[in-house]
């Protein structure tokens, strides 16, 4: 018989084993959020940005503005411009109209000659004089109409520009897209931006996603919509548990990340798998944190 003493011993570390065990992680992972780099829609100065790293932003708020004196200037130009071509096309409009007004009186001409004609008390050649002169008014204004058709397109290509420009003046009013907080800021007021250059990142942090991986025997017991229990470090020995729904599913396998598991395990095939959690302020990006199953009832 064994010594009473011995069982004694080790009972509390086979009861502390098999609790281990049974507490064992399905999977491993790092936190993450949606990202979303905001950057410059035009060129110019920075002159001024309202946020600092941490701070937390509404969406579409005016968080910046860049320099648009220059397109504001070009803008007052093409107006001017706009207008002057109008008024030449408001002139042609007069035009036509004295030209409309010959033709009416050429025509009642024409009519009272072609009954003189008749009578014997007029010629051919002033029948052909009134004739002629309507065929020149016609043509007069065929070219009037086509220099007002000439200025009409000038003034929507003005207009169109006038517009392009009020969009530019408008993309250089920085904008917060989503509400969440200020990752890192890359520029300062008084710098040059250029488009497209990053003016900082930010991400909702108020959901945050676990992307463990797991194998493909692991695979067939995990289905999108279903909770998990998520795990991440409070202190050196213990854990803050909370719960987590699987909100996506890698449909191809791949390499296990070799931050995730020891060297032999690296080799194996994976899927990645994302649990989206609420966040209580406690789990931060590129945090570890690893992911149990729970079993369906």
């Amino acid at each position: 018989m064994k010594n009473p003493i011995f069982l004694l011993f080790i009972l509390p570390f086979l009861i502390s084993s098999c609790t281990n065990i049974k507490d064992k992680p399905d999977a491993y992972g790092t936190f993450e959020a949606t990202e979303v780099t905001v950057s410059s829609q035009a060129n110019g100065k920075i002159l001024w940005l309202s946020f600092e790293e941490g701070q937390i932003l509404d969406s579409n708020q005016m968080v910046g503005l860049i320099d648009t004196t220059d397109f504001y200037l070009k803008k007052e130009q093409i107006i001017a411009q706009r207008n002057a071509t109008d008024a030449q096309r408001n002139n042609l409009e007069a035009q036509i109209a004295v030209q409309e007004q010959n033709k009416e009186n050429a025509l009642v001409d024409k009519t009272r000659l072609e009954k003189l004609f008749k009578d014997g008390a007029a010629t051919r050649k002033q029948v052909d004089d009134i004739n002629g002169n309507l065929n020149l008014i016609d043509k007069q204004i065929a070219s009037i109409h086509s220099q007002y058709t000439v200025l009409r397109s000038q003034v929507e290509a003005l207009g169109k520009q006038i517009d392009q420009i009020k969009r530019s003046i408008s993309d250089s009013r920085l904008v917060n897209p989503i509400k969440g907080t200020v990752l890192i800021k890359y520029a300062e007021s008084g710098e040059i931006a250029t488009y497209g250059k990053p003016i900082y990142k930010i991400a909702d942090l108020t959901d945050i996603f676990l992307r463990v991986y797991v194998s493909g025997a692991q695979l067939p017991h995990i289905k999108i919509g279903q909770t998990m229990e998520v795990r991440y470090d409070r202190d050196e020995k213990t854990n803050t548990k909370t719960e987590g729904v699987v909100s996506w599913i890698s449909q191809s396998a791949e390499f296990t990340p070799k931050t995730i598991q020891t060297k032999e395990e690296r080799i194996n095939l994976v899927y990645a798998v994302k649990v989206k959690v609420k966040n209580d302020g406690g789990m931060k990006i590129g945090m570890p944190g690893d992911m149990k199953i729970i079993p369906e009832k």
